[in-house]
């Protein structure tokens, strides 16, 4: 079925044209159509890369002689040597060449160190860096965007200039969430992009394969280095119905999550497909795929359709839209029959709004239910503050919706009972939404519009209205809502929902309110039911794109980048020390982790976001708030050298000190949540040589290879009950050490007995070679140097 009807008349006299052109220059009607249009306007030089796409797509279709998924499409046609990489769902690492590299700044700090470190005078392909992870939430947003130049003027100084210097682009402070101005502006159908940030699959709303890596994987690409990723498996979710009433495009993903769990996505990518599609917004797209990092996939990713080219209009790309049109029913499409992994059929005509949470993604609570869970578990029923926005839900099409239900409300004299925050996802959503007097609406309705950026979602967020301990419960339609993450308080209940049902519940005040069946009692008294929320996917006016914020990059040699020694925020690299060739023998158990252990718990965010650009620093930070299983309390760890008991990165340093290696031993998906690399960085400095866990989160167990740690899984996950706080562990037998081959662990217990276990690694022959040089970094050095 063609992709448009009308689209396709239209094109009939383009294609005709390109078919001669193209018998007279002897190259094909999609090469030559390609070869004219940027992939945006901020990268003129910089071409649509579909004609090399479709021929190396070619090469696989011919090579695996099947139907493909969508995202093996695109994945594949980026491959560095399509006619002899190895292919195999799950098993080969692909070696790719990606269209072009993010980093938001708390990230970028890191990976900016490490590309100068490689001594490389220019970024390789189109990158951008992007601040937004800095500015604190405290009164507004035009006081704390002031408040965060000055606090943050080092940082910004130092990413502005290495950017210019080493051909980045540059977002300022204030230009909005990373995810939202590549949505707005870079990606597009058929893109392959990596992302310091976990929530990067946020551009699969527009058609491209986006992932979040960590700042080592954006150093290789930007260095011309193919960057490797195990081949993903794919699962299918097919939707079927059309999304209606209080149902939105959050609930695909909030149900989906239930569905999955935080770790049922590991290792592979979610591709949607089915008539179900046509029925969301291309950013409601975008919102699915960018929550699809809870449930740890490696992406997720939507064909080419009308929503789409809609948006891509919308946003002044009409150009691409129409280069990329004859592309929709091969390289954006998946073929009929492809083969997945696994199928989950949702049928959105019947799906519910959900409300998931608390302290995890994925529990999932359809909203007819949710006042009933919570009185059962003991969740504090009053909501104290609602927010919206985020990279999640921050579109002008969510932020419509919700002042339709402000609007409501205001028309019978209710605003807001809880605490109402707006974070717009961008400069050009803000500006538009204050244009459209949507902003305005949702003041009246009692909301405070925060600064363009993360804010609240990652901890940034200086809130006074409850005491840390104090129970209390706030909802959001954010993406993430683990333990202490928004606000630094073990104790605030966070759930996670559409930007619709959080504004409802503002104005209730409770969970315990369906506005689809429950009445609220107007200023007059009388009772009434909410409308279904309704607003315009696009605005009618075209997008009001507000101040400029964007510096490209530029004259090299008029740059100078300056890190002082004496700084408290940024620290110059010094490489790790190579492996000396010896098995590490009778290694201390830093700590045996309990339960989950996400990146929040490892390398917190929040306060010590400020130190990401200074290793030593923040790695005082590291796995704080991990629940210690010798005495369930966090940040309290025996010193098996003193017997003492002290903080987590104490005990470490002292180890450091001593010359003692240190392992930690961990529980299931170790990892989980935000691609944040410091989580590996941060054991490496501190003297740790192996992390040993029942099953790791795919992003995490990279970084920690880059890093030149040992990421170790037991063979029986049954073995995590053998070892004990107060042992000593041996890996042995490292000189041996090849893809697929087991480690043997010698427990040495503290009685004197021993046993011996066996450890699973997944590193092929290139991680190896990491591992014995010290890092990826050093094994690039090693390379060049060899040259």
């Amino acid at each position: 079925m063609a992709l448009y009807a009308k689209g396709t008349v239209l094109k009939k006299s383009w294609i005709v044209a390109c078919e001669m052109q193209a018998r007279c220059f002897h190259i094909s009607p999609l090469a030559l159509a390609a070869q004219k249009v940027a992939m945006s306007k901020l990268d003129a030089s910089s071409y649509l890369p579909h004609a090399q796409l479709q021929e190396k797509l070619e090469i696989v279709k011919n090579r695996l002689k099947r139907p493909m998924t969508l995202s093996e499409k695109i994945l594949y046609s980026h491959l560095d040597d399509p006619s002899n990489q190895e292919i195999v769902r799950g098993q080969s690492y692909l070696r790719l060449r990606p269209d072009r590299v993010a980093m938001q700044d708390a990230t970028a700090q890191m990976a900016m160190l490490q590309f100068i470190s490689s001594g490389l005078p220019r970024v390789a392909v189109p990158s951008t860096i992007h601040c937004d992870h800095l500015i604190e939430a405290q009164v507004g947003g035009a006081q704390d965007l002031a408040r965060a130049v000055d606090i943050n003027k080092e940082v910004y100084n130092f990413l502005s200039t290495s950017g210019a210097k080493y051909g980045v682009g540059f977002w300022k402070p204030g230009s909005g969430i990373i995810h939202q101005i590549i949505l707005e502006n870079y990606a597009f159908p058929g893109l392959l992009m990596i992302g310091t940030d976990s929530h990067t699959p946020n551009g699969g709303g527009l058609g491209g394969l986006c992932i979040g890596v960590g700042g080592a994987d954006a150093v290789d690409v930007m260095a011309n280095i193919p960057w490797e990723l195990k081949c993903p498996k794919v699962i299918g979710v097919k939707l079927t119905g059309k999304l209606q009433g209080w149902t939105s495009p959050k609930d695909v993903i909030l149900k989906v999550a239930g569905i999955l769990t935080v770790k049922g996505g590991t290792g592979a990518i979610v591709e949607y497909f089915g008539p179900g599609v046509d029925s969301i917004s291309c950013t409601g797209m975008a919102t699915i795929c960018n929550m699809g990092a809870e449930i740890g996939a490696t992406t997720s990713v939507f064909p080419y359709n009308h929503r789409m080219r809609d948006y891509l209009v919308a946003t002044e790309r009409k150009a691409i839209a129409d280069e990329i049109d004859p592309y929709g029913n091969d390289l954006l499409r998946a073929d009929e029959d492809a083969p997945y992994d696994q199928v989950i059929e949702l049928n959105l005509s019947e799906l519910e709004p959900h409300v998931n949470g608390p302290f995890t993604p994925d529990l999932a609570n359809p909203i007819s239910k949710l006042g009933e869970e919570a009185k059962k578990n003991n969740w504090p029923l009053d909501v104290k503050v609602s927010l919206i926005g985020s990279c999640t839900n921050s579109s002008y099409e969510d932020m419509g919706r919700c002042a339709s239900i402000a609007r409501e409300a205001l028309k019978h004299g209710l605003k807001a009972k809880s605490a109402f925050n707006i974070t717009p996802g961008s400069e050009q959503i803000r500006a538009t939404i204050e244009r459209d007097g949507i902003a305005e609406t949702l003041r009246q309705f009692g909301g405070i519009v925060l600064a363009n950026a993360c804010g609240p979602c990652i901890g940034q967020w200086d809130r006074k209205d409850v005491k840390k301990g104090e129970k209390n419960t706030i909802v959001t339609s954010y993406n993430r809502n683990f333990t202490a993450r928004n606000d630094a308080n073990p104790a605030t209940h966070a759930f996670v929902t559409s930007p619709e049902l959080t504004t409802a519940l503002a104005l209730a005040g409770t969970l315990d309110f369906d506005p689809r069946t429950s009445k609220l009692k107007g200023a007059n008294g009388e009772e009434f039911l909410l409308s279904n929320p309704y607003a315009d996917e696009l605005p009618a006016r075209g997008f009001d794109p507000g101040q400029e914020t964007y510096q490209a990059p530029g004259d090299p040699t008029l740059v100078k980048v300056d890190v002082d020694p004496k700084s408290q925020r940024l620290q110059l690299l010094e490489p790790f020390p190579k492996w000396d060739g010896k098995d590490l023998e009778k290694m201390v158990v830093l700590i045996k982790v309990k339960g989950k252990c996400t990146t929040d718990h490892i390398s917190a965010a929040g306060p010590w976001l400020k130190y990401r650009g200074h290793l030593d620093n923040i790695s005082n930070n590291m796995l704080i708030t991990a629940i210690n299983s010798e005495n369930g309390e966090m940040n309290k760890v025996r010193n098996q050298l003193t017997n003492e008991f002290g903080a987590v990165p104490e005990t470490a340093r002292f180890y450091k000190s001593k010359g003692v290696n240190w392992v930690v031993v961990g529980d299931d998906n170790y990892g989980e949540g935000s691609s944040r690399e410091h989580a590996a960085l941060e054991p490496r400095h501190l003297g740790g040589r192996a992390i040993i866990v029942k099953s790791f989160a795919r992003i995490h167990e990279t970084n920690l290879k880059k890093q030149g740690m040992l990421p170790l899984t037991f063979a029986d996950p049954a073995d995590y009950e053998r070892i004990q706080p107060s042992d000593r562990l041996s890996l042995v037998g490292l000189a041996e050490l090849s893809p697929g081959k087991q480690v043997k662990c010698q427990i040495h217990h503290a009685n004197g007995s021993s046993e011996t276990i066996y450890l699973n690694q997944s590193m092929n022959q290139q991680q190896i070679e990491w591992f014995k040089a010290g890092s990826a970094l050093n094994r690039m050095k090693e390379v060049a140097a060899s040259k």
